[in-house]
């Protein structure tokens, strides 16, 4: 039986443990899209996961959709996230970068540029933003051209190769939650009647377009994926999830890994473990009341065949030492959902470890 403890290697980015932590917008970048000092304590505090997945990370100005969220698409950025990478490996740790396009979930007074957001089709979406003047709606985004779409490609690639440089052991590509490429995918936002639209072969084709360029610059052993089948989050419906992943999944270049983050979409995540044959992470919540997931619940996903590692949230967040404490069998430090996005030091690198402080 394979254990969360077991060492794995997924191309070549090696895991000692079958803990990853999942990728959490934390919103602790500074407003240039610079990685600090406190983001580097942070992750290099969770280095004994087997991998962590950072943050969302923007491939360009355009991309970002969130205040106070990092980049990798300006050289400066590029040099602040080698501290980050530098003291995750120090600790023994393996990290990769999640680099996500917000697409239309945005707003223009959250930037210098003032910008414009953009997205496959000029739908809004519903629900506000967080801006420095307090919520706003959601703005109607521009519709990307062709030659948009090529450059947004380019985007990718460029912040790939700059995640390589920064010292990060892969990349994530974020193609779920609502953002650009998931986007992409579902109906209600993609209403194209060229090349990106319409058919299903057509809407999962910029996903598979960023994924081939991404593993053709970097290798495909430090590429991964990252969707989230049936996810309603940011105003998506896709309308089609069961048929659109059998297309989108076996026209997927081969990965180091494809993580699923199950939103009580079970099904869905066994169709895609029986699709690909590659290595499968899966953030498990089965069911309404799995949220957030637990020991137990990674456990059994690797009981029952349906991923090769397992990807966790709040606990990681919570707990610096987490497969420690699961090895140990507890206790477990509470997340104060109070300082998620956004703050100082409270609530991100003061949850204590065991044998440091009371436990929250």
């Amino acid at each position: 039986m394979t254990s969360l403890f077991d060492p794995v290697s997924f191309g070549k980015i090696t895991l000692a443990n079958r803990l990853v932590m999942a990728p959490m917008t934390r919103n602790r970048a500074k407003p240039c899209g610079g990685a600090t000092e406190l983001m580097a304590e942070y992750y290099a505090q969770r280095a004994s996961a087997g991998l962590i997945i950072t943050e969302g990370t923007q491939p360009s100005q355009v991309g970002q959709g969130f205040l106070n969220t990092p980049g990798l698409h300006h050289p400066e950025q590029v040099k602040s996230w080698r501290a980050v990478t530098d003291a995750v490996h120090a600790n023994g740790g393996s990290i990769v970068v999640q680099l996500m396009h917000a697409g239309r979930i945005g707003h223009p007074s959250l930037y210098d540029s003032a910008h414009q957001s953009v997205a496959p089709s000029p739908v809004a979406a519903a629900g506000q933003c967080f801006t420095p003047d307090g919520p706003r709606d959601y703005p109607v985004p521009h519709e990307l051209t062709a030659d948009e779409i090529a450059a947004t490609v380019e985007d990718f690639v460029t912040a790939s190769r700059n995640a390589i440089e920064a010292g990060f052991d892969g990349v994530q590509i974020h193609a779920g939650n609502g953002f650009l490429l998931h986007q992409f995918l579902a109906e209600n936002t993609n209403h194209r009647t060229d090349v990106y639209g319409g058919t299903l072969a057509n809407r999962i084709r910029l996903t598979v377009e960023v994924t081939e360029a991404v593993a053709k610059a970097i290798g495909n052993e430090r590429t991964s994926v990252r969707v989230s089948p049936g996810n309603t989050y940011n105003d998506i419906a896709e309308g089609d999830t069961e048929t659109l992943y059998a297309a989108l999944v076996p026209a997927l270049p081969e990965l180091a890994f494809l993580e699923v983050c199950e939103i009580v979409s079970r099904p869905a995540t066994r169709a895609i473990r029986d699709l690909w044959q590659g290595n499968l992470i899966v953030n498990p919540h089965a069911t309404p009341h799995s949220f957030p997931a637990t020991a137990e619940t990674a456990q059994q996903v690797l009981d029952e065949g349906l991923a090769d590692a397992v990807s966790l949230g709040a606990l990681f967040l919570a707990n610096p030492d987490l497969p420690a404490r699961i090895q140990g069998g507890g206790p477990f430090n509470t997340p104060d959902e109070s300082t998620y996005y956004g703050g100082d030091h409270r609530g991100y690198t003061d949850y204590p470890v065991l044998g440091q402080g009371s436990d929250r």
